[in-house]
């Protein structure tokens, strides 16, 4: 069997996750986030809709659990071998009388871990594990922090997803067009995605394409839907590509028409503030130096950003493809380190109208961060 990665890759994976494991006096680990899943062991399904999850102990290799008809995909993408899968009754699937975690508290002793605020893990799975007298405790964030700094050949499968994203948004800004309804635009930036480039296949993203025009722009996360692009209106495109679940995300506005001036001014302090973050993300200092050089720029046009403008990123299955550990926000003290990669992300929602330029970055061994996309830093404008 082929995996992703290295066999020596994830057995260092296990290393980081035991260390962070004694740390915390765990004996036992439940992890039931799919990123975290497939970060530790490789597991690749779409499973997820129903309770699974690898269990950690410290002295033998995970274990990965789910509904029994999904074992054959865990032995097809784990490295764990014979026995490292199990599965537990169909007649656990689905019911008011039954749970799945009635199977998996058998498995499980000693002082337990598990991911209480995650989205995959319910009140309900927390409440029959605890009925079953499991010592459980908060384990919430334990893989996802060491997964912050990638190894080389995760970066290497970065650098393929970024590809794809350039793709998609090169193709996305040449379709929008006055009078194209947004699914056409939507449904080619699909094929794109999933084409992939250079014979690197693409994989699905884990937040579908999100493109607001005009006012809808002034919120995020508004996907789309049959409407035709409008000439006078911006669209903001976030997008990702993604290479083995590994995600790069770029955004950019495209305008039809010319832009205000107050949308130019935005545009121009954004782009001072992005080049002045990424200046300031050089390993040895903090999320919150990132945040500080960016709004320092837009404070010069009077424009007052209070939410994070950037989380880390990497390894992600639906909803999201941030990896919900740092922050670029005034009040997150983490230290940078090298190969810890992020969603630079400053858009602004503003009254009436909203723009989105990012870059997607890694922390250097020394130096400014290095930007994954190379697509020139602006609005894209259609006259």
């Amino acid at each position: 069997m082929e995996y992703a990665f290295d066999i020596g890759e994830y057995h260092a994976r296990l290393m980081q996750v035991r260390t962070a494991m004694a740390k915390a006096n765990l004996d036992c680990l439940l992890i039931t986030d799919p990123s975290n899943m497939g970060w530790l062991t490789g597991y690749d399904g779409w499973s997820f809709y129903v309770h699974q999850g690898v269990i950690v102990t410290h002295d033998a290799d995970p274990i990965w659990w789910g509904r029994l008809q999904d074992v054959a995909g865990a032995m097809r993408t784990t490295w764990m071998g014979d026995g490292g899968a199990v599965g537990y009754d169909e007649h656990y699937i689905q019911t008011s009388t039954r749970h799945p975690m009635e199977d998996l508290a058998s498995r499980l002793s000693g002082r337990v871990g598990v991911e209480m605020d995650n989205y995959y893990f319910s009140a309900k799975a927390y409440a029959v594990l605890e009925t079953a007298g499991l010592e459980l405790v908060d384990a919430t964030s334990l893989v996802n922090w060491c997964r912050a700094a990638k190894s080389d050949a995760e970066i290497a499968f970065m650098r393929k997803a970024a590809r794809i994203s350039e793709a998609v948004v090169d193709g996305m800004a040449q379709r929008i067009v006055p009078g194209i309804p947004k699914n056409e635009v939507v449904a080619e930036a699909y094929r794109d995605a999933i084409r992939g480039v250079d014979g690197d296949w693409g994989d699905y993203p884990a937040i579908v394409p999100l493109v607001p025009s005009g006012a809808d722009a002034a919120a995020p996360h508004l996907t789309w839907n049959g409407d035709p692009f409008r000439s006078g209106e911006a669209t903001t495109l976030e997008i990702a590509g993604c290479y083995r679940r590994y995600h790069v995300p770029l955004c950019r506005s495209v305008f039809l028409g010319h832009p205000p001036d107050e949308m130019k001014r935005a545009e121009a302090a954004v782009i001072e503030g992005l080049e002045a973050g990424i200046d300031a993300a050089r390993a040895g200092n903090q999320a919150r130096d990132v945040a500080a050089a960016l709004n320092g720029a837009l404070k010069k046009v009077g424009i007052e950003r209070t939410a994070r403008c950037g989380y880390p990123i990497g390894l992600s299955y639906p909803p999201d493809w941030g990896e919900r550990t740092i922050s670029f926000r005034a009040e997150d003290d983490t230290v940078l380190e090298p190969n810890m990669t992020f969603h630079f992300m400053p858009g602004l929602w503003m009254d009436g109208w909203g723009l989105a330029i990012t870059e997607s970055i890694r922390i250097t061994e020394s130096g400014p961060a290095e930007c994954f996309c190379d697509r020139p830093r602006g609005m894209i404008v259609k006259n």
